[in-house]
């Protein structure tokens, strides 16, 4: 049997860190969170989302955090949302720049969202129910999807799809 080798450890002279914690901090927050919200309005304006459905791709905050942040975001005040909600819109912003890049129209890229797709990811469904699930790991199938066509890989279907039978629980074997 192969054993792994482990790479040697970097020292923290040799390499800068993984994550770069400053953008968590409130002044960074707060310089991200207005113009962020004001995008996603508009974004969801143009998906034609309800707000129970804006409520949950942000998380599902209260609806009155919700209106709270959509006042002062329309209003230019300071905000300053959780970093879960700035990852959230985040998503959003690259399924719209995606949609944007892969499609002709607007138009197009809402169609998209909301006819049924036979892709694995989406097993029938239309990705908008994805996007509307609630998690943060349905936003970012959905842009990791659409990334991932941008990059050259094919929406439609193709034999290896087609051919592919679910896993299921008895399927998965730790060892």
């Amino acid at each position: 049997m192969a054993r792994l080798r482990h790479a040697p450890t970097p020292t923290a002279a040799s390499s800068p860190p993984i994550l770069d914690t400053s953008r968590f901090t409130p002044s960074n927050r707060r310089r991200l969170s207005g113009p962020g919200m004001r995008t996603f309005l508009a974004i969801a304006d143009l998906w034609r989302l309800p707000e129970e459905d804006r409520l949950r791709v942000l998380g599902l905050p209260s609806r009155s955090t919700y209106y709270a942040w959509v006042k002062a975001a329309r209003d230019q005040a300071d905000i300053t949302l959780p970093v879960d909600t700035l990852l959230r819109i985040s998503a959003v912003l690259g399924i719209h720049k995606a949609l944007r890049i892969l499609f002709t129209t607007e138009r197009e890229g809402v169609e998209w969202l909301y006819d049924p797709h036979q892709a694995m990811p989406f097993g029938g469904q239309p990705p908008i129910s994805l996007v509307n699930s609630g998690t943060q790991d349905g936003l970012m199938l959905v842009r990791r999807f659409l990334d991932a066509a941008r990059g050259g890989l094919y929406m439609v279907p193709n034999d290896a799809d087609r051919a592919s039978i679910p896993l299921r629980d008895e399927d998965i074997v730790f060892v």
